[in-house]
């Protein structure tokens, strides 16, 4: 396989629009740069559109089925469906209603949850996604965290609790084989900023104990493997001085890949953050992230919209290859850890 077509593997790209033809440029992406995945959202914000991917339960199958249709290798069809107050598919679109997390905690009882859990992946399963961008397992530590605290995404401040509650939500999934996700590592509880807007210094916040749910899932789904850990693009002086948590090896390859003996794929926030496009450009983002060691990333399409970003940064992650900025078994690596992950969920 060409290098090209291995880094294509590597990112999970968003797009607009209900229903695609050939003419549509995601299909392009697909089947000229061998596009890994698509992430699909409700609303379009970089038009202030409240449409976008999401209209009904047979339109979004029938959307799934003709990207799957394009592909070659089969792709992750991902999405945010996490309940309460983060859900791309909602009940005024036809979908079930689900409790949010901290609900879900807060009444602590596991058969709940299972039925919450089990009832989002049934619905994720029956129209073709098959990669839900959840649980988030971070410690409610700042309740009027913009983010977390304050919109219910966590379960709770107590390890053992989100521990419980994200180990069920995992399990749920994989009985539908739905792919999850651990978010944000290392912690986004405690932060009092919005890193979809901004710079986020977690440096005087942050808390050891964040980890806990993170250390705890990862052993306890060693047979029963977490699929993948979201980076959040999370500063802490005192872990990396220079990147943050998204692009930063310290913080990946130490902390998540040493330290938690994570194998399975690091994926990275939706990069087109203003904590990341503030401060860096895309298509540097994108390398650093790759050469710190993310094995995929988001790119939403959906807070900035560019059609052509793909076909702009592949060459620019071969360039940095070239330029022995990332290495090609650093590609390469990245690249097993999906296919190992698609292997898992979907039949070539």
């Amino acid at each position: 396989m060409k290098l090209k077509d291995i880094i294509g593997q590597l990112f999970i790209l968003g797009f607009n629009g209900p229903s695609i033809d050939h003419t549509h440029p995601i299909v392009a992406d697909i089947q000229e740069r061998n596009l890994g995945g698509v992430i699909l959202f409700d609303k379009f914000l970089a038009k202030n559109e409240n449409k976008n991917n999401i209209e009904n339960p047979a339109q979004v199958k029938k959307l799934t089925a003709s990207l799957q249709n394009y592909a070659d290798t089969p792709l992750l069809i991902a999405v945010d469906q996490e309940g309460g107050m983060v859900k791309r598919l909602k009940p005024q679109a036809g979908f079930p209603e689900t409790a949010s997390a901290w609900e879900l905690g807060n009444f602590d009882d596991s058969t709940l949850t299972a039925i919450h859990a089990g009832c989002t992946a049934q619905t994720l399963s029956a129209v073709g996604i098959n990669y839900n961008l959840a649980p988030v397992i971070d410690l409610n530590i700042f309740p009027e965290n913009p983010i977390i605290g304050k919109i219910n995404r966590s379960f709770s401040n107590e390890p053992d609790t989100v521990c419980r509650h994200a180990h069920i939500w995992i399990h749920e999934h994989k009985k539908q084989n739905i792919l999850s996700c651990l978010k944000h590592f290392p912690g986004h509880g405690s932060s009092q900023t919005d890193s979809h807007l901004g710079f986020t210094d977690i440096t005087a916040s942050w808390q050891e104990t964040e980890l806990i749910p993170f250390k705890r899932l990862i052993e306890q789904n060693n047979q029963e493997s977490v699929d993948s850990v979201m980076l959040g693009h999370l500063f802490h002086s005192a872990l990396d001085s220079a990147y943050p948590a998204s692009l930063s090896s310290t913080v990946i390859e130490k902390m998540l890949r040493t330290d938690l003996n994570f194998q399975g794929v690091a994926i990275t926030d939706d990069i087109q953050m203003k904590a990341i496009t503030d401060k860096y450009g895309l298509e540097e983002s994108v390398c650093l992230a790759l050469a710190a060691g993310i094995d995929m990333i988001i790119v939403g399409n959906n807070l900035e919209y560019d059609s052509e970003f793909l076909q702009r940064v592949i060459p620019a992650v071969i360039r940095a290859v070239d330029e022995n900025r990332i290495t090609e078994d650093r590609i390469k690596e990245a690249w097993q850890r999906v296919m190992n992950m698609k292997n898992t969920v979907l039949v070539s």
